[in-house]
């Protein structure tokens, strides 16, 4: 369940409606937000199944004035560190103008008769802003098929710091919608900070 909205009330309103730790999760983006103005968000709950396990997770994405700020919740069976069940939170707050790339990758169904406007049956929201690369290598090569020397290494270094996965089957088209809305407010701000002031 996703939720995407602006003010800090319809922040913590879409918090509770997810049902997943609404005082810790709450609490913890609410001290990261701090004092700032909630320009965009998104609550995404995310369940998984382990072997025998229903593993549950909450993502939060926050857009102030001036910060990116995500939040992880994810929950714990007890294990030999604990002998009850817990949760781990984490909150990270990222200056706009240290954001890299916003990709919004969109599964679009019959694209042959695709209408503009239509929403897509997928979306995937890949937000860099430098923490997490990932680096692909491989050997690289000549033209020449007979060649055995040592060329060294050929790859790519991306940035991957946060993947947000949404689908209209698994969430509702509602959330696909709002995390589309979130992109744009998000790449807007970007923009808006990289924009030379005159």
């Amino acid at each position: 369940m996703a939720k995407s909205g602006t003010t800090t009330q319809g922040l913590r309103a879409a918090i509770e409606r997810s049902g997943y730790y609404p005082a810790l999760v709450a609490e913890a983006v609410e001290a990261a937000v701090g004092g700032e103005a909630v320009a965009s968000y998104v609550v995404h709950q995310e369940t998984t199944f382990d072997a025998n396990e229903v593993r549950r997770h909450v993502t939060v994405l926050v857009l102030t004035p001036h910060r990116f700020i995500v939040s992880h919740t994810d929950e714990q069976a007890a294990d030999t560190s604990s002998p009850t069940p817990y949760a781990t939170t984490s909150t990270e707050s990222v200056k706009l103008d240290r954001i890299s790339s916003v990709v919004v990758s969109r599964v679009v169904a019959n694209p042959e008769s695709y209408t503009p406007g239509t929403l897509p049956r997928e979306v995937v929201l890949t937000i860099g802003w430098g923490a997490v690369s990932r680096i692909d290598l491989e050997p690289a090569a000549c033209g020449d098929a007979n060649c055995d020397a040592d060329h060294g290494y050929t790859g790519n270094a991306t940035a991957d710091d946060l993947s947000l996965r949404v689908s209209e089957a698994g969430d509702g088209p509602d959330t696909v919608r709002q995390t589309l809305a979130f992109a744009q407010a998000l790449s807007e701000a970007i923009a808006a900070t990289a924009a030379p002031t005159r």
